[in-house]
């Protein structure tokens, strides 16, 4: 009965609504422009030298030689090398410990200076780096979501790292109307709306995703429907997505030098499932007929919409699809104050689920919850749970962003406050983008799973579930800047492949987190006369096979190559085999090695 109901569901085109509270004033707020955090940490860090400052009476405050001699004997009373240097424009002496050590060993040393009555002072020579300064932006003063201690989601020191550069991220949403705080990081979108009355520009799907406005009449969207203004949703997203920064003006994109892709799927009276699916199919990289080609494939998706009921498997194999070609794909939780489940897309698989949180650090009294959600960020409330619904009793506390003036066709740019976990979902987005930036390697599987394992608990409390907590934007960061090089394993036993025989050769994988990546690769070497012979597969855990070579290169001895394989629909641990196939006779050789990096 269950796949039944599945079933019907993929089939039935579904109105998908926008997961946003009405529109706001925007008004000043008072905060503090943050100081950016530190690159590096020193307690953790190498030490190659000290600096030591003798106090002025020491003879070796004066004379090098006494300076020399002085290193010398406290290094070898530590059963470390420690050698004068040089002398520093303060006075202070530079004593090298001969190669970088680690803090304990330089400890040691320390300690014999610090023991003498001769030395004022003993420091490690630590280093400096590069700190991201903080945007001149003339709003980012309120954009709290970004940097307060409490809620925020500490982006300021994760831009020492990553910005956002090369990558894009396709928000499919309700298009874009020109605001000049996201044209510098426009790329060419899409239209999907198929019915030119929902889409108001008259000609239905096109290469203009232009938001033509989603307003409505009352009862214009079913009985009893409300008469709405238009929300310029999906410019609010890329706004907290990848507004340009530094540029005296507005607000402060999470990823600020990434790229946004304005994919349109929602027009008056919301979205249809069919649209919404072929968006997610393009704005990867997959195919659409009667769509060009995307010349420029999304990195990440942002989905601030949804609608009631389970994922369907249209849903689904959009999205399985999409992440199999590496992008990675954010949903909202939903605005209904209940459990997620029972919402699509935000009950999908292999999604980022993100429900909203408030400036208090507590889950926003209308975000969704429950066991499919990821995390948590900023979602903002403009008004308290028990305000009139539809007022603005809080702006302060919303999420600003860049918006349009017009209540129905645009007018003049601006910036308003919204509250919703359409605006949690794009802060999620922006930091997939500043991971995908800081280490292009990664896949979508580990994105979710580097995000996730580096929250922080919520300041409040999240009745219900919010996942693993609060997304950490500058921990996150440098916990993936800081991974050491990419997993690899090795076969190097010989297997021999005989004529008209098959033979295989396993790699036992584990400790690799998620799936395999979509570039797994994969390195062969055989030893063999005439490759022409051979077929050789890759054998995933589950037994699916994926040809690497077939039969090609004729009378050619040996192979001796890496082949990169899309492997992201399978789990990275398990045995993977390499089998070789021979299908003739006259020639033999063998599997010398092969290997597996993730």
């Amino acid at each position: 009965m269950h796949a039944t109901r599945r079933r019907l569901i993929s089939v039935v085109a579904v109105s998908v609504t926008l997961l946003a509270g009405s529109a706001t004033a925007s008004v000043a707020v008072a905060a503090d422009v943050p100081a950016p955090a530190a690159a590096g940490s020193a307690a953790t860090a190498p030490v190659e030298n000290l600096i030591v400052g003798y106090k002025p009476s020491a003879s070796e405050a004066s004379s090098n030689t006494a300076a020399a001699d002085d290193a010398a004997a406290k290094g070898k009373k530590a059963g470390k090398k420690a050698k004068f240097d040089r002398r520093l424009g303060t006075g202070a002496a530079l004593v090298n410990l001969g190669q970088a050590v680690a803090p304990a060993d330089a400890a040691d040393v320390m300690a014999q200076f610090r023991a003498d009555p001769d030395v004022a002072y003993v420091e490690p020579d630590s280093r400096a780096y590069a700190l991201a300064a903080t945007p001149n932006d003339t709003e980012y003063a309120k954009q709290w979501d970004l940097f307060e201690p409490t809620a925020g989601m500490n982006v300021p020191a994760a831009w020492d790292k990553s910005t956002g550069s090369g990558v894009t991220v396709a928000v499919i949403d309700t298009g874009q109307v020109a605001h000049s705080d996201l044209a510098a990081n426009t790329v060419a979108g899409y239209d999907f709306i198929t019915s030119s009355t929902a889409a108001r520009d008259g000609n239905g799907r096109d290469a203009n995703p232009a938001d033509q406005g989603d307003w409505s009449a009352a009862g214009e969207c079913g009985t009893g429907s409300k008469a709405s203004d238009s929300s310029w949703h999906g410019t609010h997203v890329a706004g907290t997505i990848a507004a340009a920064a530094h540029n005296a003006k507005g607000v402060a994109g999470i990823a600020y030098n990434a790229k946004i892709q304005p994919v349109r799927v929602l027009g008056k009276c919301g979205g249809a499932t069919s649209d919404i699916v072929d968006a997610i199919t393009w704005a990867s990289g997959g195919s659409v007929p009667g769509v060009p080609a995307n010349a420029t494939p999304a990195k990440v998706i942002n989905m601030s919409l949804g609608g009631s009921g389970a994922c369907g498997t249209s849903y689904q194999n959009a999205i399985n699809a999409a992440v199999g070609r590496g992008t990675t794909v954010v949903v909202a939780a939903g605005n209904s104050n209940a459990d997620a489940a029972g919402f699509s897309p935000a009950s999908c698989n292999n999604v980022i689920n993100v429900a909203a949180s408030n400036r208090t650090g507590d889950r926003s009294f209308y975000s969704n919850f429950g066991a499919v959600i990821d995390v948590a960020a900023p979602g903002g409330e403009t008004r308290r749970a028990t305000d009139t619904p539809g007022t603005v009793t809080t702006p302060e506390n919303g999420i600003l962003s860049t918006l349009n003036s017009g209540t129905t066709t645009p007018g003049a740019e601006l910036y308003k406050p919204y509250q919703g976990t359409s605006m949690a979902a794009p802060h999620v987005a922006g930091l997939a983008a500043l991971l995908v930036a800081a280490k292009p390697s990664l896949t979508p599987a580990q994105i979710e799973s580097a995000i996730k394992a580096n929250t922080r608990p919520l300041a409040g409390t999240c009745t219900g579930g919010c996942g693993t907590g609060l997304a950490d934007a500058a921990a996150t960061v440098a916990a993936v800047a800081s991974t050491p090089t990419t997993p690899a394993f090795e076969n190097t036993a010989d297997f021999a492949i005989g004529d008209n025989t098959t033979v295989e050769s396993p790699i036992t994988v584990s400790g690799v987190t998620g799936n395999a990546p979509a570039a797994l690769k994969v390195g062969v070497t055989i030893a063999h006369t005439y490759i022409g012979d051979l077929k050789v597969d890759l054998v995933a855990p589950d037994g699916t096979l994926y040809t690497v070579h077939n039969r090609a290169g004729g009378a050619t001895d040996n192979i001796n190559q890496t082949y990169t394989v899309n492997a992201s629909s399978e789990a990275a641990n398990g045995t993977w085999k390499l089998r070789v196939n021979d299908n003739a006779g006259g020639d033999t050789g063998k599997i010398d090695s092969w290997s597996l990096t993730f």
